[in-house]
């Protein structure tokens, strides 16, 4: 009989990239902390610096919603102890819309929020299905059998970000690759190299694309979002190369991965769910509600840090100033103080408040857009499909942030 997870072995078990390539002890992990110790310190040095594990839905609600008391720098994310040393030395890498706060956070926010707004959107969505369709084509002509994933998930969503970015098509390979060096850097499949400074070269590789494309679309200009970016303007002036690339990358990242990893991680739920499968090819008006349980299901970002500004008292837990919060979504996303059955997977959730967009300030950008993009794969993909099986076993990516399935063989028969 396997061993009660103690709460210090939970806590440790957040700061593991190999935690996340298990969901069975994730949240074996989550469930223990939300029971026990909702707000827990964390310590598990030297390999990672100190943090407060915030597992309830309540009080990452409250963390997101105090973002003047809660900041996000100087450490954004968890990273290994040496990173931090890296950037409190040398100063950060990179410089986008999660390393900030307001009111600088708000400045630059303000420069791309007008092409994720709905009316911009539905000039979009005409494309979205065009790529959703082309891709389900290429599922059906792939022989019945394929690894979901990398054959298909990735392409998809890599297109849509893009194509509204204006890169080329020539160029999308490249920038794949690069996503999956930087978001898999813990992951040792997917890793560049072995050593922090092989990993580090991912991000400058990125840096260095795009300020080749802020240089172009400046000398340029076209009518893409690439372009507004390059000639955006703040107090005046142009975004620095820095502000610019960072921009750049935090949009075709954050525009890629999260929504590849949902759309393999709702098809491995329909998989796991035939039910689900048969409700949502019967019922396809409950497709709105199917994408964003998947959201919820996947909650492709596993955390975001937050520093307080002030001594807090969060779950009756006294927060020094200076402290490490780190927000644990898929805990939240799981929450059986706010969720009915959260460990069933249901298409037609609704009312579904998850946290998976983050909340206020820092609401994710793109949430409109990665619900467009999910369902209408799915509304693409279900009414075709007359079943589907795993043809071997999944994997999942180890990380610390944004990951998902990694390998997802699958055997179908279309209609």
């Amino acid at each position: 009989m396997t061993e009660p997870t103690t709460v210090r072995q939970a806590g440790l078990a957040l700061a593991d990239p190999a935690t996340y390539a298990d969901e069975a002890r994730l949240h074996d992990a989550l469930v223990t902390l939300r029971r026990d110790e909702p707000v827990c310190w964390v310590d598990p040095l030297p390999e990672v610096n100190p943090f407060w594990a915030v597992t309830r839905h309540a009080d990452v609600l409250e963390v997101e919603r105090n973002h003047t008391l809660f900041h996000n720098a100087p450490r954004p994310l968890l990273a290994p102890a040496y990173e931090d040393q890296r950037v409190i030395d040398e100063g950060q890498i990179l410089n986008t819309l999660i390393h900030m706060d307001d009111p600088r956070h708000k400045v630059m926010r303000a420069i791309a929020a007008d092409w994720f707004k709905p009316k911009a959107l539905r000039d979009l969505e005409v494309r979205v299905r065009e790529l959703a369709k082309r891709y389900v084509d290429k599922l059906m002509e792939s022989g019945g059998e394929c690894d979901f994933v990398p054959d298909i998930a990735m392409h998809y969503p890599l297109y849509v970000i893009l194509s509204l970015l204006g890169l080329p098509e020539s160029d999308f390979a490249q920038i794949r690759k690069l996503t999956q060096e930087m978001f898999g850097g813990q992951d040792t499949e997917l890793q560049r190299g072995q050593t922090p400074e092989e990993q580090l070269q991912a991000a400058l590789d990125m840096l260095a694309y795009f300020q080749r494309l802020t240089a172009d679309r400046r000398a340029e200009p076209t009518e893409d979002l690439a372009s507004t970016i390059a000639n955006a303007r703040v107090d005046g002036e142009l975004l620095n190369d820095l502000e610019a690339a960072s921009y750049y990358v935090i949009i075709a990242t954050a525009g890629h991965d999260t929504t590849s990893s949902t759309i393999a991680g709702g098809l491995h739920a329909l998989i796991e769910h035939p039910d689900q499968l048969r409700r949502l090819r019967d019922e396809p008006s409950l497709m709105p509600f199917a994408a964003d349980e998947m959201i919820r299901w996947v909650t492709p970002v596993k955390e975001f840090m937050r520093t307080a500004t002030v001594d807090y008292e969060l779950h009756g837990v006294p927060i020094k100033k200076g402290d490490s919060l780190l927000l644990s979504y898929p805990s939240a996303n799981r929450d059986e103080d706010v969720f009915d059955a959260p460990f069933s997977f249901d298409v037609g959730r609704n009312p579904n408040r998850h946290l998976a967009f983050g909340f206020g300030a820092h609401y994710c950008l793109g949430a409109i857009l990665a619900r467009m993009e999910v369902a209408a794969f799915f509304a693409e993909l279900v009414p075709r499909l007359e079943s589907v099986e795993l043809a071997d076993t999944p994997q999942w990516i180890a990380t610390t942030f944004v990951g998902g399935l990694k390998h997802l063989p699958i055997r179908y028969r279309g209609r």
